[in-house]
C-alpha cells in the first residue's frame, strides 16, 4: 500500500464514491463525492494526538465491534493515506454540542468542521471495479446461535482476536470473558465515585458507613434526613459492590480459549442461501488454527465440513501438516446445532458420518467460516456503472474472459466478480489492469495518428 501511496502515476482518491459514470471505452467521464473527513489530508501527520483526547468512544468496525474506537479516527494503523477522518455520526462537535477537543490538540491545525463533500469529474479510458464482498450473516442460520451465545463469532471476527493489532492483542480472550471484565470495570467506577461520596460523609460525621449503617437498621436516627440520605447511599454502593465482588472472584480463572470448533461452510453450498462454494473458506480456517497454535501450544482445533477443500499448490500438504503438527482434528459432518453448556461454553452437535453416529462435544470457542457473499452496495455501483449482475448478484463476465463485463471497457477483479482467495484476486487484477492498459494504449496511439 505504501508503493501505491508513493506512485507518481496513481492518484488515490480515498473515502469516495462514483456517483455517475458516462461515456464509453477510451473516453469515460467518471463523476467521483469526495467525502468530507473534517481532517485536511495535506496537513495531517497521522500521529494520533486528535484521537487520543477524543472523549466519544464508539463500536469500531474493522475490529468487528469486538473493539471501541473514538470519533475521529483511523481505519486502521496500515491505511493509505495515513490521514484521521471524524465521525460525523457521532462526532459531538458536528452534531451541535460543545466540544471541539481535537481541533485544540491538533498542532498541524488540520481540523476543518466546515469541510463539506466535493464533486470531481474524472476523464478516464477503462474502469477496473475491485468492490470486495460482505460476509454473510449467520445469524440467519438459528440452529447456530449466533449473536445468541456469545462465543459463537464469525471467521472474520476471529481473526481480529488473533490479531496483533486487534482488540485483544492477539490473546484468544472469550467474548464471554471479555463482557464480564467491561462490566467490571463499569462497576469499578461507579463504585470509586460513590466511595468518594461515602468518604466525604464518613469524614463529617466520624464514623465508618459500615458502623453507621448498622446502627442505622437497627433503629438509629429515625427522624434524620440527612443520615437518611447517607444510609440510602451506602445501600446503592453496597448494591454495586457485591456484584463486582462476585464477578471479581469468577473472572480470577478466565483463560484464553484452548479448545475451538471451526464450522465449514456456513451459508455457502446451502440452497437456502447461496449454493456455490466460497472457496477460501476451508484454508482460511486451517491457517486460523495453525495460528492459533502457535499463539498457544496447548490449544486444539476441530474443524468440521462436508470436506475439505484444499484446491491449490501445496495446499493438501499445508492441510496434513496441520493435523500433524498443529493439534487439528478434521471431523466430516454437518453440525446440526450449537446449545450453550456451562461456564458459556459452546456445546456442538453433530453427525459423524464417518462413524455414522451423532456426537456432542464441547468447546470454548465455535468459529463460523461464512460465506462469501456479494458487496451490499454492488447492485447500485452496477447501475451506476452500467453493468450487468449475474445471478448471485456478482458482476457477470464471459468465462472466456472473466474480467470483461458486460460494458466495454468495464473490467472486474476479485471477489467483486466471483469467490476467490487472495493470490487469485491478486491475478486477476493484474489481468484487468493489463486490459485496461490496452486501451489506454490504444486510445494514445489513436491521438498520435490524428496529430500526425
Amino acid at each position: 500500500m505504501l508503493d501505491v501511496g508513493r506512485h507518481p502515476n496513481i492518484e488515490l482518491l480515498a473515502y469516495s464514491e462514483v456517483e455517475k459514470v458516462e461515456g464509453e471505452a477510451g473516453d469515460f467521464r467518471v463523476t467521483v463525492r469526495r467525502k468530507a473527513r473534517y481532517v485536511n489530508e495535506d496537513r495531517c501527520t497521522g500521529c494520533g494526538a486528535c484521537r487520543e483526547k477524543c472523549p466519544t468512544v464508539v463500536p469500531d468496525a474493522f475490529n468487528e465491534g469486538l473493539g471501541n474506537r473514538r470519533a475521529i479516527y483511523s481505519l486502521f494503523a496500515q491505511g493509505i493515506p495515513s490521514t484521521h477522518t471524524i465521525d460525523a455520526d457521532h462526532c459531538r462537535q458536528l452534531n451541535g454540542k460543545k466540544c471541539g477537543i481535537c481541533a485544540k490538540t491538533c498542532q498541524a491545525e488540520a481540523i476543518d468542521f466546515d469541510q463539506k463533500d466535493r464533486l470531481l469529474e474524472l476523464n478516464v479510458a477503462a474502469i477496473i471495479i475491485a468492490a470486495g464482498y460482505d460476509v454473510f450473516d449467520p445469524s440467519q442460520i438459528p440452529e447456530y446461535r449466533y449473536r445468541e451465545i456469545p462465543n459463537v463469532v464469525t471467521a472474520i471476527e476471529f481473526e481480529r482476536l488473533l490479531s496483533a493489532s486487534g482488540p485483544t492483542g492477539g490473546h484468544l480472550d472469550r467474548p464471554s470473558d471479555r463482557a464480564i471484565e467491561a462490566e467490571i470495570e463499569e462497576l469499578e467506577k461507579t463504585a470509586t465515585k460513590s466511595q468518594k461520596v461515602l468518604s466525604k460523609l464518613e469524614e463529617e460525621y466520624g464514623e465508618s458507613s459500615a458502623a453507621f449503617y448498622e446502627k442505622y437498621q437497627s433503629g438509629a436516627y429515625p427522624d434524620d434526613e440527612d443520615r437518611k440520605k447517607w444510609a440510602d447511599k451506602y445501600a446503592d454502593h453496597l448494591a454495586v459492590v457485591k456484584p463486582l465482588e462476585a464477578l471479581k472472584k469468577k473472572a480470577e480463572g478466565f483463560d484464553v480459549a484452548k479448545r475451538l470448533a471451526f464450522i465449514q461452510c456456513v451459508g455457502s453450498r446451502d440452497f437456502r442461501f447461496y449454493p456455490f462454494c466460497s472457496g477460501y473458506c476451508c484454508m482460511h480456517s486451517i491457517k486460523e488454527a495453525i495460528i492459533a497454535h502457535e499463539h498457544g501450544p496447548e490449544t486444539t482445533s476441530t474443524i468440521f465440513g462436508m470436506d475439505i477443500r484444499a484446491v491449490g499448490k501445496g495446499f493438501e500438504e499445508y492441510k496434513i501438516r496441520g493435523g500433524n503438527h498443529s493439534n487439528i482434528t478434521y471431523v466430516r459432518g454437518r453440525v446440526a446445532e450449537i446449545v450453550e453448556g456451562p461456564d458459556n461454553n459452546p456445546v456442538v452437535i453433530y453427525e459423524d458420518t464417518r462413524e455414522r453416529k451423532v456426537k456432542r462435544q464441547e468447546f470454548d470457542m465455535v468459529i463460523l467460516a461464512t460465506a462469501c457473499a456479494p458487496s451490499k452496495g454492488i447492485a447500485a455501483l452496477a447501475k451506476t456503472v452500467g453493468v450487468e449482475l449475474d445471478k448471485y448478484s456478482f458482476l457477470k463476465t464471459s468465462p472466456l474472459s472473466p474480467v470483461d463485463t458486460t460494458s466495454p471497457g468495464i473490467f472486474v477483479c476479485g471477489c467483486a466478480e466471483s469467490p476467490m482467495d487472495v493470490p487469485e484476486s491478486v491475478a486477476q487484477a493484474s489481468s484487468a489492469a493489463e486490459r485496461a492498459a490496452e486501451i489506454a494504449f490504444q486510445m494514445d496511439l489513436e491521438k498520435e495518428k490524428a496529430v500526425a
